[in-house]
């Protein structure tokens, strides 16, 4: 797991959340518990809709894992930020 920004015009931090939970968990992305059991994607979406605020982020915890999205894009999984495929 290193590094990944998000594309911004095609991928939302909700379904890059989801994407990585996925990876570390080594499950099908559809066979995960719904994110909005831990956090409202909704909410995640609006608030990193664009680049405004690289300073900004959210951490919070799902199931065993504890999730960090920045403001610069990344997806960190308990500390080490997630590269998609």
């Amino acid at each position: 797991m290193a590094e990944t920004t998000l594309d911004y015009h095609t991928d939302s931090p909700s379904l890059r959340v989801v994407d990585a939970l996925a990876a570390v968990t080594d499950t099908d992305p559809l066979e995960l518990e719904p994110l909005y059991h831990a956090v409202d994607p909704e909410a995640l979406d609006q608030l990193f809709r664009d680049e405004s605020d690289a300073y900004a982020s959210v951490r919070f915890d799902y199931q065993d894992h504890t999730v960090e999205v920045r403001g610069d894009g990344t997806v960190a999984i308990d500390g080490t930020v997630h590269e998609s495929g």
